[in-house]
């Protein structure tokens, strides 16, 4: 009874030496690490970050157990551990940096004109359609904070606003572009005949192919939408984030595309809509309390 009331007295004056921003601090230091595993989670270094910790893990148990010469040996490895977690983690560390660089701009740089997004989704909905129906195999990226002028260049330069017949001109199997992936920019087809880098993932399903791959592989590298017309049975697909969602009817894939590339126009839209609806009620209100009150 006397050492539970000695453990509430120690519980009771550490509770009281905490402060609020100690409490802050542990929730920011929760957040990040909460965003680490989820990030790491989604992409194939998952496998790495495990066996970093079952690194750790040994060179624990070897520094219980005694063991110098494996203690001394992991011990100099980790002595490198910032080199080391650069190295292996290049590709995730560059992604998450142009991700905060990808909203500092949103934040202080000039908006992308929504009409031109709407104009591209557009026309992207209307090719992959009659793609899908002509079984034409189509590969389209849309660019959004990660930038991917690396990839535009292994291909042409094209800087045109998207149409429908031009794209599945671009996609037609004997054109000179048809091989590659078309990238989207700001509205505006950026590039065609682009090489995208194929996906690692060894769980992906043997059924698709290597355009397939390229899209799964760009959706891993970067925060891109990837539109994918199958040329073997004509399904649309849209890879996000290293996960592909097969077989999209035309209205669920441009509903898809709107809510990815036009987050912030749905969402105005939909304000939009609810004070043009109340400020209408209200407008028929006075009309009909007008014509009764004339009518008296």
């Amino acid at each position: 009874m006397d050492k539970l009331r000695e453990l509430l007295l120690i519980l009771e004056n550490f509770i009281q030496t905490i402060r609020i921003w100690d409490i802050l601090d542990m929730i920011i230091v929760a957040f990040l690490v909460y965003k680490l595993i989820t990030f790491f989670s989604k992409s194939n270094s998952m496998n790495v970050v495990k066996g970093i910790l079952l690194l750790l893990i040994v060179m624990v148990i070897t520094s219980v157990a005694d063991l110098p010469v494996v203690s001394y040996l992991l011990g100099n490895t980790f002595e490198m551990g910032l080199i080391i977690i650069i190295v292996l983690f290049q590709p995730e560390i560059r992604r998450i940096l142009e991700q905060v660089g990808g909203s500092i701009k949103d934040i202080f740089g000039h908006p992308v004109k929504t009409k031109s997004i709407e104009n591209a989704i557009t026309q992207t909905v209307l090719a992959c359609s009659d793609m899908s129906r002509t079984r034409t195999g189509a590969l389209l990226v849309f660019e959004r904070d990660t930038n991917l002028e690396s990839y535009i260049k292994t291909g042409t330069i094209v800087d045109a606003s998207p149409a429908a017949e031009l794209l599945k001109n671009i996609f037609f199997n004997k054109a000179p572009l048809h091989d590659g992936a078309v990238i989207m920019r700001n509205g505006r087809i950026a590039g065609a005949a682009c090489m995208l880098p194929l996906s690692g993932n060894v769980n992906i399903s043997r059924d698709l192919g290597m355009r397939h791959r390229a899209g799964i592989g760009m959706s891993e590298r970067s925060d891109a939408v990837v539109a994918i017309v199958s040329e073997e049975t004509g399904d649309i697909s849209v890879a996000m984030e290293g996960i592909i969602k097969r077989g999209l009817s035309p209205d669920t894939f441009e509903r898809l595309l709107r809510m990815e590339l036009m987050p912030q126009e749905q969402e105005n839209r939909s304000l939009i809509s609810r004070l043009r609806e109340r400020f209408g009620k209200k407008k028929d209100k006075a009309n009909g309390g007008s014509e009764k009150s004339g009518g008296k």
